[in-house]
């Protein structure tokens, strides 16, 4: 053994940006998905449900990588109480080949975000019509702000429509940072209908329990990314929504159909587990074209992959040994 390297979350937000280079890698993972080649085991949730909280064990082997990754990340949504964030927690790099520890990265939860963010980016490169000006997004807290970066990786909008339940400070903060970030308009919308119906691409970045999402809103060439709702009890989009798409997309299906939006949309009988349902991975390999007309309804269900984990601690994990950045223990 060589040690262990530790890498503190300042060090990781130094290497790592949401940027197309972190895109492309997150890529290569849901690639290796669709293609067969990544072990990912379900998701052990452990719930604590008198703080509103969760965490959350994921992880992914891929065939070929000397390396995979295991995260424990946690979400709490009555920290805003404490006036702390919502999420938290870490990676562990191990070696594929021996099982011995190689990396403990210390990242806050910083990684998971900025790989959640890159998976909205690509589900909007084959999904988002091709020309956007204006966009939406329910939540204001750090997915949200991630989100429109990722989005803006891919589509070069000019205007944010943000509706949320946080704060005036929280909102207004949010308004003022991604005016800075992006260069764009955000205007805070009095609704989430206005959201909707006022944009071309809309994503849902909320811990909610019951859609809000309605179908009737819905117009040619909408593009929905629904990234909340990841266990058993979470839901942002009404099921009809489904029964007005296009074309249905989400991250893994097995996961999906057990905790995302297709998970409710089964249970109330408008999606079945047959239904014609697209992974990310078969826009990447090109086995399915994706959006083909500007007037097309989409919808993405984003759950969070391990896939994603793996090579974002491996990329985030060379970055470090490239650099020089970390400190070695034993």
């Amino acid at each position: 053994m060589s040690g262990i390297h530790i890498i503190s979350e300042k060090e990781l937000r130094s290497l790592v940006k949401l940027d197309l280079e972190i895109v492309e890698s997150v890529k290569v993972g849901f690639s290796e998905l669709e293609k067969g080649n990544a072990t990912v085991p379900p998701i052990m949730m452990i719930p604590v449900p008198e703080k509103s909280g969760e965490v959350d064990i994921k992880s992914a082997y891929i065939k070929g990588l000397d390396r995979l990754a295991v995260k424990v990340a946690s979400g709490f949504f009555e920290n805003s109480k404490l006036d702390l964030p919502s999420g938290s927690g870490l990676m562990l790099v191990l070696s594929s080949e021996t099982g011995f520890l190689k990396a403990v990265l210390l990242d806050n939860g910083y990684l998971t975000h900025v790989r959640t963010g890159a998976a909205g980016s690509i589900a909007a490169e084959y999904l988002a019509p091709e020309t956007v000006e204006n966009v939406g997004v329910i939540g204001s807290g750090l997915q949200a702000r991630y989100q429109m970066q990722g989005l803006f990786l891919k589509r070069k909008f000019s205007t944010i429509r943000m509706f949320s339940l946080d704060s005036d400070e929280v909102r207004d903060e949010y308004v003022r940072d991604l005016e800075k970030e992006l260069g764009v308009k955000v205007i805070k919308a009095g609704s989430v209908e206005e959201v909707v119906k006022e944009s071309s691409v809309v994503v849902t970045t909320t811990p909610a329990r019951t859609g809000y999402i309605n179908s009737e809103w819905l117009h040619s060439g909408l593009h929905i990314t629904a990234m909340g709702s990841d266990t058993e009890v979470k839901q942002e989009l009404y099921s009809s929504v489904f029964a007005k798409a296009d074309i249905v997309s989400c991250d893994l299906k097995s996961q999906c159909f057990r905790l995302g939006e297709l998970r409710s949309a089964v249970e109330d009988g408008v999606l079945s587990l047959d239904s014609p349902v697209v992974e990310l991975g078969e826009f990447i390999n090109k086995k399915n074209p994706g959006r083909t007309s500007d007037k097309q309804i989409t919808v993405c269900d984003l759950t969070g992959v391990g896939v994603q984990d793996t090579m974002i601690s491996l990329t985030a994990y060379d970055l470090a040994l490239k650099n020089g950045i970390g400190t070695l223990l034993g």
